[in-house]
């Protein structure tokens, strides 16, 4: 029991008269419904206009130009055509510098701006410049310092316009502007991370049944669109499906359109060289084992790497058991240093080039981390991708101050298999930890790669968004900024008119969501006697009209997408937890031995199992004229063990004559003291910062940096947080603090904080102390850490409870008194 809780036209379609609110028109080449000075006229009915682009340029920026004007006819309503010499119509210009004469020819002229864009891996100019060519008065050009430099700007422009990234995998359609201008001067944007991407993972039954019903398989159909997300989102990587999968050899074509596209292929952490698993099951012969079958093996990684030809494709180099298992227990490093040779042996044979020219990852995941942390190492090159635990929480990061030439990522997970259990099936990922998490990392230097595993890819759209985002510049990404975030997003996808009000349903899910992820939920997890059911429940159902209500203002062309971004995954919440709790009340009364109300509840409990059902078919069926069939297959009701269960399964029902358990114990008497109730104390050049809606119960506190020194001995100047508290009650006291699930990223089992009564000695507390398998699963599963001491005696009165910093990266989220 949980306890004290504390290209389609259609879909680019602009909405008939819908009301967009008005671009803001702040900054330089910013969207503006009026004309101010200096600014281009972009759309204009009864206007023609052409973006054009230099016929020598990449086909992945003729691909954005071309969506880029399918894009603008969209949002103005009007002709847009694509063009390939300047005429007098030219209203954007867009080129790669060495690949476009019309870009360059610009650059000698004096007229485009590009500073210090050459040397800039992805960067984009985007420029309002008068008499660009003959003919033309004014026009936006976008110049890349590559092929997704100038795509990325391309895209930019289209977002800019109102059109969403999401406009074909969540319906959004185009926000109308007839008349739109850009506001005059320069802007240039270039990445901050390298390599920035996701994995389609665990995606059967979902993404995998929607794609061979959509298009006859995992195919490059599916793949670009894929694709034009991950573009359209600044996003340049991908590790592919790989659940009996082989992106290369399933669909000859799909590696291909992505060299074409601009989207760099990998391979997952237990796939190196380019091979996808899949490919071993079907081509190799004898064990996966390089200690006996190592000549075949390394013919294998050889194929991988001659099949990725000349492309710019991080390789997965490294070697795990088959099956995204551990290699024998006891490997030894010296084994596994040893294939890294071998690989790069390899990479350099085919290449013809010394290794440390092909871009190298050595995914740190699972038990490869342990031969890490024993002193294995891999050349400097090779980018070191550090893991979560695949619960949100990063297991280590390099030492502080560590400059590699390869740098550091981080792979991080919205969906998992494994222990304690999965969760696949809708999101469950707050983005204030995400971004404490991510920021952490980018305190930490881990800014080479970062990857998320996205599951099915839908219903994860939200927080892919915000991991990609914050990707292009952590730093940007401040804690004003991300605060500011759902609101933002939630505009982008539904217009400015209704970015807050669905930006706090977004907010409220996140922090309702990430409470319990819903495969861990059942009619024990809360209290029923003690009132604890309903006080949740209470909370879903709030959320759920507060969802139903928003959606009933929205123009009918905007409750698809609604329903695929927002309601969904609240209105199936909601449903679930009024299921479990109907069980909870039907056992509850079948114990007292109350046939009537025992039998009401097992009715209501099979018919919120019944509605789920329904709320898969309006997400399959009646949203999107079936576009997304089978998207929203993931089994969730019914788990046993760690594995999901085959089907959906009502859960057991009581009767009096078959009373069944429910766990009915009252809770102890309990002061739980906010994390932010207290009164931030800084010192030694750490900081408190409050973030907001952290918790479903609230804010947390977090540190600043979180590369400071540890502070062994807390106390004086040293920061800390004071708690004032109204003790009722004297003697013994269990002092605890409530602390997010994090994980010790600088090594040594070492999560720590301490406390500290009036003038009383700090006392440390050690988050992780004693940490076994069991205890980080029960973290997980709670999302959260407790630690506690027993304070021999307390007077009734009033108190300060002070917290101490020890460890920087800990997140406090609560403080309590129990008495002991």
């Amino acid at each position: 029991m949980m306890r004290h809780l504390f290209l389609s036209a259609a879909l680019l379609a602009p909405i008939p008269g819908a009301a967009w609110a008005a671009p803001d028109c702040r900054g330089p080449v910013a969207a503006c419904e009026r004309a101010t000075a200096g600014a281009l006229s972009l759309l204009m009915p009864g206007r023609v206009a052409t973006v054009v682009i230099d016929a020598g340029d990449e086909p992945g920026v003729a691909r954005a130009a071309r969506d880029l004007a399918a894009d603008l006819k969209a949002v103005g309503g009007g002709d847009v055509r694509l063009a390939r010499e300047v005429s007098g119509g030219a209203t954007v210009i867009a080129g790669t510098l060495g690949h476009s004469a019309l870009i360059d020819a610009l650059v000698k002229a004096g007229k485009l701006d590009v500073t210090g864009l050459g040397s800039q891996w992805e960067g984009y100019v985007e420029q309002v410049v008068d008499n660009p060519a003959p003919g033309v008065a004014r026009a936006l050009v976008i110049a890349g310092s590559d092929r997704r430099g100038t795509i990325f700007g391309l895209y930019d422009i289209s977002a800019k316009a109102g059109v969403s990234p999401w406009t074909w995998w969540a319906d959004v359609p185009a926000q109308r502007h007839p008349t739109l201008y850009l506001t005059a001067g320069r802007v240039a944007d270039h990445p901050a991370v390298k390599y920035r991407g996701i994995f389609i993972n665990d995606e059967e039954p979902g993404f995998g049944n929607w794609a061979r019903t959509t298009f006859g398989g995992v195919n490059h159909l599916a793949y670009e669109k894929v694709f034009n997300l991950l573009l359209r989102s600044k996003a340049n990587f991908i590790w592919p499906a790989m659940w009996g999968k082989s992106l290369w050899e399933d669909d000859p074509a799909s590696a291909p359109l992505a060299q074409e596209m601009g989207v760099l292929l990998g391979t997952s952490h237990h796939e190196p060289m380019q091979r996808a698993q899949a490919d071993w099951k079907r081509e190799g012969s004898g064990p996966w084992d390089y200690t006996k079958n190592a000549a075949t093996l390394r013919a294998f990684w050889r194929k991988g790497i001659e099949r990725r030809g000349t492309a710019e494709d991080p390789v997965t180099i490294g070697m795990r058991g088959d099956g995204d298992e551990p290699m024998t227990e006891g490997t030894a490093t010296d084994l596994l240093e040893r294939i890294v040779r071998d690989q790069r042996q390899i990479i350099t044979d085919v290449t013809r080039r010394p290794a440390a020219e092909t871009p190298q990852v050595w995914a740190l995941y699972k038990e490869v981390q342990d031969y890490y942390d024993k002193g294995m190492r891999v050349p400097d090159d090779v980018t070191l991708l550090f893991a979560d635990d695949n619960w949100g929480n990063i297991r280590r990061l390099p030492p502080i101050g560590e400059r590699r030439a390869g740098g550091a990522g981080v792979y991080y997970h919205f969906d998992y298999v494994g222990g304690p259990r999965n969760y696949k099936w809708l999101d469950t990922n707050a983005i204030p930890r995400v971004w404490q998490q991510m920021r952490m990392a980018d305190d930490y230097g881990a800014d080479r790669l970062w990857i998320v595993n996205v599951g099915d890819l839908k219903p994860m759209e939200y927080p892919i968004s915000f991991f990609l985002d914050m990707a292009w510049n952590p730093k940007r990404m401040d804690l004003a900024t991300m605060q500011a975030y759902p609101a933002r997003w939630a505009s982008e996808q539904f217009g400015a008119a209704h970015g807050a009000e669905i930006g706090a349903l977004l907010t409220r899910y996140g922090q309702l969501a990430s409470r319990r992820k819903p495969e861990l939920i059942d009619a024990t997890t809360y209290g029923y006697a003690d009132g604890e059911w309903a006080r949740v429940l209470g909370e879903w159902n709030a959320l759920d009209a507060q969802a139903r209500r928003v959606e009933a203002t929205l123009p009918a062309p905007l409750r698809d997408a609604y329903y695929e971004l927002v309601l969904h995954r609240i209105e199936a919440m909601t449903n679930l937890h009024r299921l479990y709790e109907a069980v909870a009340a039907n056992r509850a009364a079948a114990q007292m031995g109350d046939a009537a109300k025992a039998k009401r509840f097992a009715d209501a409990a099979r018919g919120y199992f019944a509605q789920d059902a329904a709320i898969r078919r309006r997400y399959e069926v009646d949203t999107a004229d079936g576009k997304w069939t089978s998207m929203m297959a993931q089994t969730h009701i019914g788990y046993t063990g760690w594995q999901q269960p085959d089907r959906d399964v009502l859960p057991a029902l009581a009767t009096v004559e078959k009373p069944l358990p429910l766990p009915s114990v009252a809770p102890e008497p309990l002061v739980r003291i906010a994390a932010d109730a207290g009164r931030p104390v800084d010192g030694r050049g750490i900081k408190w910062q409050r973030v907001a809606g952290f918790t479903a119960e609230g804010a947390a506190m977090v540190a600043t940096p979180t590369t400071a020194p540890i502070i062994e001995r807390p106390g004086g100047d040293s920061p800390h947080i004071v708690y004032d508290v109204n003790w009722t009650k004297g003697g013994p006291v269990m002092l605890g603090v409530i602390a997010a699930p994090g994980l010790d990223v600088r090594g040594g089992g070492k999560h720590r904080v301490a406390v500290s009564v009036d003038d009383g000695a700090p006392v440390v507390l050690n988050l992780m102390a004693a940490e076994t398998e069991d205890s980080w699963g029960r973290s997980v599963i709670e999302n959260r850490r407790v630690a506690s001491t027993v304070l021999p005696a307390l007077s009734a009165g009033k108190h300060r409870v002070t917290l101490w910093l020890v460890d920087p990266e800990v997140v406090v989220e609560g403080v309590t008194l129990s008495p002991r």
